[in-house]
């Protein structure tokens, strides 16, 4: 690990927000409110947390919500990538944004990305287990057992080394991707043109053996309709 480790952060807020509706006819899926403030700011404060100095946030489905709201924010300095042209998706929108990210690895987080911390902050337990020399990325990953409002089948399992492979079709694996990692900028190098998901660019590193994961040892809260709202809620209120 390096001290420059996470110095930079993206935070993906340019989504549609179509399975929150009809909460998002009106407002972006990131400025829906979860425990008194917008989603996207709890996403700031874990970053704020940890000493990030700048932010990225792309901005597609009503940007000028999001501009307005970065605008608002005393600090980090928060900078603007404008997908207003075309979504991008979950890769090719931070590949937009590598300018702007720096030469260090640096965090990604979803826009509705919650947790409840456990023993000592994630994105300080990610920086101190990156392991430039063996690793492209590394998510945080949460157990299913203590994911709130998450009811899929999950997404990896997760070897004793922190190595990450995926669940096989018709298969459940224990482990979920919490909307968080960390990205050193070179996993890039030969991104694909335009819109593409980041799984691209996870099964390289995967084939590779350097996509990594670290268990959250908090509770994870899974924000993807106006359900899950209250069951997030309710977790917040119960560690309070």
């Amino acid at each position: 690990m390096t001290e420059s480790v996470g110095r930079r952060a993206m935070i993906l807020a340019a989504g549609l927000g179509v399975r929150m509706r009809p909460l998002t006819r009106t407002r972006p899926k990131p400025l829906i409110e979860l425990a008194g403030k917008p989603l996207i700011a709890h996403a700031l404060d874990r970053l704020n947390g940890a000493g990030v100095e700048q932010i990225v946030v792309n901005v597609h489905y009503l940007p000028e919500q999001i501009e307005s709201w970065a605008q608002a924010q005393a600090a980090p300095q928060i900078v603007i990538s404008d997908e207003r042209d075309g979504l991008l998706d979950t890769g090719g929108g931070v590949a937009r944004a590598l300018p702007m990210l720096g030469q260090s690895p640096f965090f990604v987080l979803n826009s509705d990305s919650v947790w409840i911390e456990g023993a000592k902050p994630a994105l300080a337990r990610m920086r101190q287990a990156w392991r430039a020399a063996d690793m492209d990325c590394l998510l945080l990953v949460s157990s299913m057992a203590l994911s709130v409002g998450y009811c899929g089948q999950g997404d990896f399992h997760l070897d004793p080394e922190g190595r990450l492979a995926r669940r096989a079709a018709g298969q459940v694996a224990p482990f979920v991707f919490a909307g968080c990692y960390i990205a050193a900028p070179h996993l890039f190098a030969e991104a694909p043109e335009g819109p593409f998901s980041m799984n691209v660019l996870w099964d390289r590193a995967l084939a590779a053996g350097r996509l990594h994961g670290i268990r959250h040892d908090g509770l994870w809260l899974h924000v993807g309709t106006p359900d899950s709202i209250a069951l997030a809620e309710r977790a917040f209120s119960e560690v309070r």
